[in-house]
């Protein structure tokens, strides 16, 4: 049966941001609010919670899963990023867009797009999110709560979300209204290219 903490948006409760992260240490699959939508993540080492997040999602790994980053200092250590895509990156950062790049040694290759070799990362512009990215002093790995059945629309309630997947994760984190608006995308691999328009603006990259 998964936990179910219920965290305020603006001021998330240090104890409860500290049991979250213990749970995702102990490898744990949780839900989490971002400035998004609700998105299932694990230990970015965890081979067993990633393969149960692949299975909740019914994806494989061409679909990039995302390292959810605290800011832009961890993002450089599993990214190759240059002096210009940095400063692209900093002017959208914390925000609602999810950059793919190509990956650095620190990234697992059982993570990553089987033939690029890339990741999809992002910083949440979320309080909870970030709190509990920094509790955890590293990346969550990522990816936007759907489910297959539900034809591309992301779950928003948290106790629809809990009544769902009680059985198959372990931590439920309510952190109110997400929104339905799935990330901007920017492939960043060879020049900038927009792959999805979303809730971030495109404009900051030239779209």
């Amino acid at each position: 049966m998964a936990q179910f903490f219920a965290i305020h948006p603006d001021n998330p409760q240090e104890r409860l941001i500290k049991q979250a992260a213990e749970i995702v240490r102990n490898g744990g699959v949780v839900v989490y609010p971002t400035d998004s939508c609700y998105a299932l993540g694990c230990r970015l080492g965890d081979k067993a919670a990633m393969e149960r997040i692949l299975q909740i999602r019914k994806i494989d790994l061409k679909h990039h899963l995302t390292l959810m980053c605290a800011d832009l200092s961890e993002l450089g250590t599993y990214a190759k990023v240059d002096n210009s895509q940095f400063r692209q990156l900093k002017a959208a950062t914390p925000g609602s867009y999810t950059f793919i790049l190509e990956a650095t040694k620190e990234v697992p290759n059982r993570t990553l797009h089987p033939k690029r070799k890339t990741i999809g990362l992002r910083v949440p512009d979320n309080k909870t999110a970030l709190a509990l990215l920094a509790e955890l002093g590293e990346p969550l790995l990522s990816c936007t709560l759907i489910l297959p059945e539900d034809n591309g629309e992301p779950l928003t309630d948290p106790y629809e979300i809990r009544d769902r997947l009680e059985h198959s994760v372990d931590l439920v984190i309510d952190g109110g209204w997400c929104g339905t608006e799935l990330t901007t995308v920017v492939d960043m691999t060879d020049g900038t290219e927009l792959i999805r328009e979303g809730k971030g603006d495109k404009s900051l990259f030239g779209f």
